[in-house]
């Protein structure tokens, strides 16, 4: 009796695995597209951060840096 009881549990365990396994079969695609849209997201951001931010302050300080220079050799 015990036998039947487990077999049954079993199966009823069975049944669970293959609905979580198609559950999981119809949200991959949607994982793949929420992972694609924020790995699209963080490239923006460090572009913008990178591309945008960083690099025009590295040119306005070497300009600065050269106008100094040159305002010392002028008046120097």
């Amino acid at each position: 009796m015990t036998d039947k009881i487990d077999l049954s549990q079993i199966i009823a365990n069975k049944a669970d695995e293959n609905l979580q396994s198609q559950e999981d079969v119809e949200l991959e695609p949607k994982l793949r597209e929420l992972k694609f849209k924020q790995e699209l997201r963080k490239d923006w951001i460090l572009f913008i951060v990178r591309d945008v931010v960083i690099f025009p302050a590295a040119i306005l300080f070497i300009f600065a840096i050269s106008g100094y220079s040159l305002f010392l050799h002028i008046h120097g």
